[in-house]
């Protein structure tokens, strides 16, 4: 497990080692009734997810608080590598348009080791602030939490 800031003050980085192949891994990144399983840190839900895969391609997935507000993060896919990388944004929602406030672009690298993946999500925020920020909001633990359940539902498939 490694987490830490690397060498910039607007990225955070989360790293894990998970128990699934990566194909497997990236399909419940990439598949809506996949991402909806694992995407919110528990009690949280993710009602919620549209995904158009495909750089340029929109996506809007809706977080659900456990007091039932729910919270849609649009966002646009700057790359897809199939098996070894997404970056997406929130910089942009559909068709380009920007976002009233960017907050960051989301790289993830999945790994082949020895059958499992290696699961990497870096976080760049547009501001040291925003990535102040994040990391108070509790980036580790819930992006660590919902990287247990993605394992979970990758290992499923």
């Amino acid at each position: 497990m490694t987490q830490n800031a690397g060498n910039n003050d607007r990225q955070l980085v989360l790293t894990r080692l998970i128990d699934a192949p990566r194909d497997k891994v990236y399909r419940a990144w990439t598949e809506s009734e996949l991402l909806t399983r694992w995407f919110a840190p528990k009690p949280w839900t993710t009602p919620r997810a549209e995904l158009d895969v495909r750089p340029g391609g929109s996506s809007l997935v809706t977080m659900r608080s456990p007091e039932g507000k729910d919270y849609p993060n649009p966002g646009v896919y700057l790359e897809v590598v199939k098996n070894e990388r997404l970056v997406f944004t929130d910089a942009y929602t559909s068709a380009w348009v920007p976002s009233d406030k960017p907050f960051m672009t989301v790289t993830l690298t999945f790994e082949d080791e020895d059958g499992k993946t290696r699961y990497t999500a870096t976080a760049r925020h547009w501001s040291a602030a925003d990535r102040k920020a994040h990391e108070e909001m509790g980036f580790h633990e819930g992006w660590g939490q919902c990287a247990q359940q993605l394992e979970e539902v990758a290992r499923e498939l």
